[in-house]
């Protein structure tokens, strides 16, 4: 290696390292980047996190508002009233300060995407439409709609404070009404929401809603919930906005548009009218159909709060968002977000396809889908393209993960097996992680269990990171001879107990995601020989899994656990409490979340301290729940029913491909569920220099 230059591997994990929360001091930084300097990996990837900044102090807002061409032209038409009067009241508006400076207006975003179930690849970009939000860093919440909050000294009333003069994207009003009508008419509607939804309760008794005024509504919990605030920010079922919430076809993001919303519902009509426009619109039922005018990415006639609203619909070649008229953010001068006109994503027919056009530098900026097995393919094809590469390293302890399903109850057989803690411990260490981590994550991932990275507040200790986690082909032999699966066909492979043949289980994968599931999981396959364990290796289309794993169907899902490492606001790759998702067994999330009133109570006395212990946080400060968050990891990781591969790592949306020309681009963003990347980084903010 000559002076001054790094090799790939050395400078791709110093990276990750530093991108994973700044572990490097600022001297070896340093020298990283004059190492770097000319080489084909540029010092830029390691960036600095950084983002842009919502402005609070009313004396510095704005005195003046500006609007962009295309909506002066609509304005002077008289199609659209003039900006002032589209806005909030001007000491409402949410004034955002640019990451680097006052962008242009004008252009159209290219981006690629999967299909119709890929409707997060917009949700993120848009999720500014929540209560609260998550600032840059991804630590310290942050108005969004609503301009204020106030939660009461004991932790039962928490108080939001909506925009006065705040609209919808065809120009009605958002209230508190609207809230109201979610909450009464959606939500409590057992026809749309059988479940009742965890981060409405507290110690099992349901949180109410109610309206003070047009403009403040109060949340009163029946006991201390002092982590509703972060609920309302995170990627929760309440607090995801209305985007995440459509696009999960649960009615969930804590409010709607009740005055369009309403034509659907058999209150304001009958069922049998209702039922009569679903049919003549080719729904079965009216229940179907408002399913569908619900999803922002499928309806251009739903009312929205985002950014950029749907035009061309996600269940055509060309998904096409264009500017919200009535967006309710300015920038520091006054100008109405977003920047861009338009957001056009165009159907790629693989991941290959999508990577393949992203290498030519066809998309402006894309993180989703991108994929780290071409990282070394992408830095050389920078200058080409006219692109950079940035890398955006999660804090999630696995990208890749073995979701083992011990509610199944198929095969008694099977069952048994995956009930069976030492079972689960044998999988796990009959697994060669590192030769995981070196084809998959070019080696620059971490091997290990699931526990969030080493930095983060709630990791239960660095000894948790291997236990129960490391190649250890002895001990995960003599675990299966020790429960009985000692008999062996003339390959080597374990028999049944029942006399039915070779024990076989299914991994179940799904295709077109950020990580090559259906390859990692057949390299297991093949490393499991080495302990006699047999598995099929399926395939599944990402709708069909996700059935079978509502119905508990499947014997392990392979699947990411990110948004993990903020345990409390997204638990559901790690437990099983989720009614709207979940891998790890549904019966028990749907007894979790109705508080025993569905679903299955498990029988793992184990399982059942998790959910006590996340149960009980809600009401606890902050200190109190990162010790119950460590103590509950500690549990996940003994259990092993979320088996975790390799992550801390950018495989996860976290290799952010760039052109040059775009304005307001952070160096580095938070990788993170609850922070729904790169909706921190203000998306509406970016714009074309030239």
């Amino acid at each position: 290696m000559s002076k001054g230059r790094l090799s790939r591997r050395t400078f791709l994990q110093l990276a990750a390292t530093a991108t994973a929360g700044a572990a490097l001091p600022e001297s070896l930084l340093g020298m990283v980047r004059s190492a770097a300097a000319g080489a084909p990996l540029g010092a830029q990837y390691i960036g600095k996190l950084e983002g842009p900044e919502i402005i609070r102090d009313v004396a510095k807002f704005p005195k003046k508002f500006a609007e962009a061409p295309m909506l002066a032209e609509l304005v002077k038409a008289g199609k659209l009233p003039p900006v002032e009067k589209r806005l909030p009241d001007p000491e409402d508006v949410m004034v955002v300060k640019p990451l680097k400076e006052i962008g242009k207006y004008g252009g159209r975003w290219r981006r690629g995407f999967t299909g119709p179930a890929d409707n997060e690849n917009g949700n993120r970009i848009v999720s500014t439409d929540k209560m609260l939000m998550f600032d840059y860093t991804g630590n310290k919440v942050t108005p969004a709609l609503a301009k204020d909050w106030r939660l009461s000294d004991d932790g039962k009333v928490c108080t939001i404070f909506l925009r006065k003069g705040l609209k919808w994207s065809d120009g009605k009003p958002f209230t508190a009404d609207d809230i109201l009508f979610w909450y009464e008419e959606i939500y409590q509607n057992k026809a749309l929401v059988a479940t009742s939804i965890p981060e409405l309760q507290v110690g099992g008794k349901p949180v109410r809603i109610s309206k003070r005024d047009d403009f403040t509504v109060v949340f009163e919990s029946p006991e201390p919930y002092f982590l509703l605030v972060d609920v309302l920010a995170g990627d929760t079922l309440i607090g995801g906005g209305q985007a995440t919430g459509s696009a999960r076809a649960n009615f969930m993001g804590g409010y709607a548009p009740a005055h369009y919303l309403k034509q659907f519902l058999p209150k304001y009509s009958s069922e049998d009218e209702v039922t009569r426009k679903a049919k003549a619109a080719g729904f079965d039922s009216w229940v179907s159909y408002i399913r569908n005018r619900t999803n922002w990415a499928l309806n251009t006639e739903l009312p929205t709060l985002g950014p950029w609203k749907t035009v061309s619909p996600i269940n055509t070649p060309t998904w096409g968002m264009e500017r919200n008229p009535f967006y309710w953010a300015v920038d520091t001068a006054g100008n109405q977000l977003p920047y861009i006109d338009r957001l056009v994503m165009n159907l790629a027919e693989n991941l290959e396809v999508l990577n393949l056009r992203a290498v030519a530098g066809e998309y402006d900026l894309q993180e989703r889908h991108i994929s780290l097995s071409k990282l070394p393919v992408f830095i050389e094809n920078q200058k080409k393209g006219n692109y950079t590469v940035h890398l955006d390293t999660s804090q999630s302890g696995a990208d890749a993960a073995m979701l083992v399903n011990t509610a199944y109850e198929g095969d008694p057989e099977v069952s048994k097996w995956l009930k069976n803690r030492d079972f689960r411990r044998a999988m796990s260490m009959g697994m060669d992680r590192d030769q995981l981590n070196e084809a998959f994550w070019l080696g620059i991932g971490t091997a290990g269990s699931a526990a969030p990275a080493d930095d983060v507040a709630i990791n239960p200790g660095k000894e948790y990171r291997k236990k129960w986690a490391t190649l250890d082909l002895k001990q995960a032999n003599a675990l299966l001879d020790k429960i009985g699966l000692t008999k062996k066909d003339g390959e080597g492979y374990r028999l049944r107990t029942d006399g039915k043949g070779r024990l076989r289980i299914e991994l179940m994968t799904v295709g077109g995601q950020f990580i090559p599931y259906t390859q990692v999981a057949e390299m297991i396959k093949q490393q499991w020989k080495k302990i006699g364990l047999d598995a099929d290796v399926k395939e599944t289309e990402r709708s069909l899994a996700f059935t079978k794993t509502a119905n508990a169907e499947h014997h392990i899902m392979f699947w990411t656990v990110g948004g993990s490492e903020n345990l409390y606001l997204f638990p559901r790759h790690v437990l099983p409490v989720d009614p709207a998702e979940c891998h790890l067994g549904m019966p028990f999330a749907r007894w979790y979340a109705s508080n025993g009133t569905q679903g299955k109570k498990p029988d793992n006395p184990e399982m059942l301290r998790a959910f006590e212990l996340l149960r009980s946080a809600a009401g606890k400060k902050e200190a109190e729940r990162i010790k119950i968050a460590k103590d509950i990891w500690k549990i996940l990781v003994e259990e092993c029913w979320a088996i975790g591969i390799v992550g801390v790592s950018p495989a996860f949306m976290g290799v952010r491909i760039v052109k040059n020309n775009m304005g307001n681009v952070p160096a580095r963003q938070t990788n993170a569920q609850h922070a729904r990347t790169p909706n921190t980084s203000h998306p509406a903010t970016l714009f074309f220099k030239s």
